[in-house]
């Protein structure tokens, strides 16, 4: 799938997160393949997926779009912090790499526009610029990024967490950026998707409110007034 391909792919669509936390029983390439394959029956556009074990495991299980990352680290910079994350990520097969791309200093000393133009002379795939504010997308898009999604807005010591998605920050982005861009982050309920549409998202990306059982599990317990 070339470029072109992969971004008119996930236009208007459904991006799901398959990934699991260290330690839990879902964090197994086999069974994220698998949470991958079930969310293509279900319609979904593109997966975004994490760790170089998942990914060839996911691209060889199903021909939607992939956005692949590696999370390295607890704090800062976490999300393909480095050049050689992101060149490893592209490798897996992935059509885009995501990466952090807020203002915040890279472990490699490494740059964003640096990372942007190797991922794309060295492999040729896109790459999703993770921003928090509009100022950081509109640097992302300036720096090369051809996507960028909403998905740190509310995870840096410097921005508010929202109570569900940053929509306000999804309806500046997207109507100042000539990029596409995708909204990610704390997507409970398919209402909220269709806002984001509405304010002008390219492709929405939910995860936990799909493919973490503990997480759906705790929300349902939480609301039992019934126990035994």
């Amino acid at each position: 799938m070339n470029t072109d391909e992969t971004l008119e792919a996930l236009r208007g669509g459904l991006v799901v997160s398959c990934q699991a936390y260290p330690g839990e029983p879902m964090r197994d390439p086999g069974t994220m393949a698998r949470v991958a394959e079930s969310a293509a029956l279900g319609g979904a556009a593109g997966i975004r997926a994490q760790g170089t074990a998942d990914l060839s495991r996911i691209r060889s299980a199903t021909p939607l779009p992939l956005i692949g990352l590696i999370k390295d680290g607890s704090e800062g910079v976490v999300i393909t912090p480095t050049l050689d994350h992101a060149l490893a990520v592209a490798r897996t097969g992935a059509e885009v790499v995501a990466l952090d791309a807020t203002g915040r200093a890279r472990p490699d000393g490494s740059t964003l526009a640096g990372i942007v133009r190797a991922v794309h002379e060295e492999t040729g795939a896109l790459v999703m610029a993770d921003v928090a504010t509009t100022e950081e997308g509109l640097a992302a898009e300036e720096a090369g990024a051809d996507i960028v999604a909403t998905t740190l807005a509310g995870h840096t010591p410097y921005t508010h967490r929202t109570e569900g998605p940053d929509l306000d920050l999804v309806g500046e982005l997207s109507a100042r950026l000539e990029r596409p861009l995708v909204a990610e982050g704390r997507f409970d309920d398919p209402d909220q998707v269709a806002r984001a549409f509405r304010r002008g998202a390219f492709a929405v990306v939910v995860g936990t409110a799909i493919t973490h059982p503990i997480t759906l599990t705790r929300r349902f317990v939480a609301a039992s007034t019934h126990r035994g």
